[in-house]
């Protein structure tokens, strides 16, 4: 029988994996078919569960409230801390920026319209950054709470967007080959992204506590959610347009349009919408969760009030200045956010977890042995020369 904590942190998994990202998957695998984009969201489900495991073994020997800095300080030394926590600042700085800007523009919109006066976007911002630092100020409980009925009322929304659209699913389209192999290594790091939570997990050892056997039950149910969510997202979505038409869409405003079109509705454009609002907010409260809480480590704040109003300013106020004030900045920043999750999720719990074995062999192991660690470590450097790539322009950006 699951707890409170563990439902909730199932759900904290989850709902900081299916973000807004999930509505780039069907553009970036347009071209690949629906069986190869499959196998390449099982692979990659495969890959960050099996790394997120590894964390947990990492965890099992440190203090409860540790956070990357501490563990990767502790195991890796002073080198390997200031990798740990560059990678997760410019990463979760980027992610929190992005979600201020593109958030707040909406929030600024719907409060036009509820006022009848036209409001700047950036005051949409400040108030979103306001909303959410309160929130994570006072507590993973309070995260949990809230990310509850968001997840809920996400799934729902998904769900009628299912029945909605599921008529129009066609057969032949789901067994179309890949237009261009080529076009495999363009959808790696987007697919990679989509399943970006290693960050939280430190927040949710600390929220149900050192119990492995928990922890496991919370890693591998929390990512087994978004995958089920992936597939059929998928299905419904490669179902529905040729792949040629999902490659003409190029964008996400241009794939629900082209599906409402199909499918005569509006309620599809609705339901999109307000899964987006959704996606964000719970992968907003994730994110910043897990950067929270790793300054809180950082710089050995208490537990009191007036520490996490700092910790929570320490939190908020960069990405809030750049979302207004160089928005081309954390735009820019997000280009590299595969290679820093690759750092983050793959390659520090892989280093760490190998160091640690020399040292003590006792305790909780992830199966695979040294060759899983291996393994693990190549997929990072696939999908870190497949974004680079990408960057170089060798191979189209999708999604």
């Amino acid at each position: 029988m699951l707890n409170n904590k563990t439902l909730g942190s199932m759900l904290i998994v989850a709902g900081t994996t299916i973000g807004a990202g999930m509505l780039a998957l069907p553009i970036a695998s347009a071209g690949l078919g629906f069986t190869t984009s499959l196998i390449l969201i099982i692979a990659t489900w495969l890959l960050m569960t099996y790394t997120a495991l590894l964390m947990l073994e990492v965890h099992q020997f440190a203090n409860q409230e540790a956070t990357l800095n501490t563990l990767a300080k502790q195991i890796l030394g002073t080198k390997g801390q200031y990798i740990a926590n560059f990678s997760m600042v410019f990463l979760f700085y980027a992610l929190c920026a992005a979600y201020i800007a593109g958030g707040g523009s909406q929030l600024g919109e719907k409060l036009s319209n509820l006022a009848g006066v036209k409001i700047a976007p950036q005051i949409g911002s400040v108030v979103l950054a306001v909303v959410v630092a309160t929130i994570v100020a006072l507590g993973t409980s309070t995260v949990d709470k809230l990310n509850r009925v968001l997840f809920t009322i996400k799934i729902i929304v998904l769900a009628s967007l299912f029945f909605v659209l599921t008529p129009y699913v066609h057969g032949q389209h789901l067994l179309n080959m890949p237009i261009e192999q080529g076009l495999i290594l363009s959808a790696i790091p987007v697919i990679f992204t989509s399943f970006g939570f290693h960050g939280s997990i430190p927040s949710i050892v600390k929220y149900v506590g050192l119990d492995i056997k928990t922890l496991r039950r919370v890693m591998i149910a929390g990512a087994a959610l978004p995958l089920t969510i992936y597939v059929f997202w998928q299905l419904l979505s490669q179902g529905i347009m040729a792949q040629e038409a999902l490659i003409q869409s190029e964008n996400l405003q241009g794939l629900v349009n082209a599906i409402s079109g199909i499918a005569h509705s509006t309620r599809v454009h609705t339901f999109v919408t307000i899964f987006a609002d959704l996606a964000l907010a719970t992968s907003f409260l994730g994110v910043s969760l897990g950067l929270f809480d790793f300054f809180a480590d950082a710089f050995k704040q208490n537990n009191n009030g007036m520490d996490r109003v700092k910790t929570a300013l320490i939190t908020f106020i960069p990405p809030l200045g750049f979302a207004l004030f160089y928005p081309q900045g954390f735009i820019m920043a997000l280009g590299y956010a595969a290679i820093a999750l690759v750092v983050l999720a793959i390659f520090l719990p892989v280093a760490m977890v190998w160091q640690q074995r020399k040292d003590n062999t006792a305790g909780y192991q992830v199966r695979g042995g040294n060759i899983g660690l291996a393994c693990a470590g190549l997929c990072g450097v696939l999908i870190i020369s497949a974004q680079c790539l990408q960057m170089f322009g060798v191979i189209p950006a999708l999604g």
